[in-house]
């Protein structure tokens, strides 16, 4: 499920990602700011393969939540206000009361902002081992708040979340078996939007889950 998010960077952050040229090419020979289309197993096929490095993670190496508008709201109040499927009251600039959201993550309902957690897609530690460990700080917030693409930022269940934590594909996927599909196509469009690698198990988990997929269209806007 995919909702469209009103909310948009601040200057700071949308100079990074603003899209430019709109056009369909290979990731492999675009500039950041263009947009790519192309079917998610020639996507996945121009991933960059390579051995992943934790060393020197930090969660805090990638500042987040910010509220890059300055509205008040935050980006995981953005996320949540974005894809309730029962709006949320709020009050105090950006404190949310009641409403309801899907996860789709193990096919729940879930009444209440509380019980949500916002997921990184692709967590912000396999981000660092696949290449977010050269970038630069602001890039590393313009990834860890990322509102320019749907895929990147996803309400789903605190229990969920957790169990996911900073895992890949390669061992861990959705509870629920019939989001995967989807989760492997985002999971490629977000690294191919960022520019991020991936590792041989990676590799095979995502070509084993996308063989009994559509090989559906992606397009994505390069942030990098």
């Amino acid at each position: 499920m995919r909702f469209v998010r009103t909310a948009v960077l601040a200057v700071a952050l949308t100079a990074l990602l603003a899209p430019t040229t709109a056009h369909a090419a290979p990731a492999a020979h675009a500039a950041p700011g263009d947009t790519v289309a192309l079917p998610v197993q020639d996507a996945l096929a121009q991933l960059l393969v390579r051995t992943e490095d934790r060393t020197g993670y930090v969660r805090t190496a990638f500042k987040h939540w910010v509220d890059a508008d300055k509205d008040g709201c935050n980006t995981r109040a953005e996320v949540l206000k974005a894809e309730a499927v029962i709006a949320p009251e709020q009050i105090n600039r950006c404190s949310l009361i009641g409403g309801a959201w899907y996860s789709p993550y193990d096919d729940r309902y879930i009444e209440g902002p509380t019980g949500l957690d916002i997921d990184h897609l692709v967590p912000l530690a396999e981000a660092w081992d696949s290449g977010a460990s050269a970038w630069s700080a602001a890039e590393r917030e313009a990834y860890a708040n990322d509102l320019g693409d749907d895929r990147a930022l996803i309400a789903v269940s605190a229990a969920s979340n957790r169990s996911k934590a900073d895992q890949d594909p390669s061992t861990w996927l959705p509870p629920a078996a019939g989001y995967r599909c989807q989760y492997a196509t985002d999971w490629v469009a977000d690294k191919t939007r960022w520019g991020l690698s991936i590792d041989t198990a990676e590799q095979t988990a995502l070509t084993d889950v996308l063989a009994g997929c559509p090989d559906a269209p992606v397009t994505v806007t390069l942030a990098r």
